[in-house]
């Protein structure tokens, strides 16, 4: 099991985003995270209820389900149910040390096959650690799109 993070600034480039817009775009990626993440290839909502889904996903070929929690305006936890890489990953909106916003991701997950602590996991960590970072600045990246295109309407 290995554990990776990476927390990027918010408002680097334009437009700037507010809380409310970067939380509506977190949700918009639970229903549907296909437009914002280029790995993923075909998702479905099969169930919901009060502050949850379930969702089925196709990323890089493989189909997994994941539960998906909401603590509003805060954070979005992804439980992994079915995939060969089990575990949880968490999507945060957080204050950066100079008091701006930033949008972490943390992926917690245990891989089939790979034994924890092995040259195996590392190297495996290390090559999905560009392509799930890269999910970062993809999902800012169309919350801004959203936003500009009058897509998205947050105060």
């Amino acid at each position: 099991m290995f554990t990776l993070s990476h927390t990027m600034p918010v408002n680097t480039e334009k437009p700037s985003l507010n809380q409310a817009q970067i939380w509506q775009g977190l949700l918009l990626k639970a229903e549907n995270p296909v437009p914002f993440l280029d790995a993923m290839s075909a998702c479905t909502v099969i169930d919901r209820g009060d502050n949850w889904l379930l969702r089925n996903f196709t990323l890089r070929g493989e189909e997994m389900q994941e539960r998906v929690t909401f603590e509003p305006k805060n954070r979005v936890t992804f439980e992994r149910t079915k995939s060969s890489a089990m575990g949880t990953i968490l999507n945060e909106i957080v204050t950066l040390d100079d008091g701006d916003m930033g949008l972490r991701f943390t992926f917690t997950l245990d891989v089939d096959g790979l034994v924890d602590g092995s040259r195996e996991e590392t190297e495996f960590a290390e090559r999905m650690s560009r392509s799930y970072f890269q999910g970062v600045g993809s999902t800012l990246a169309e919350i801004r799109r959203q936003v500009e295109s009058g897509e998205m309407n947050t105060p």
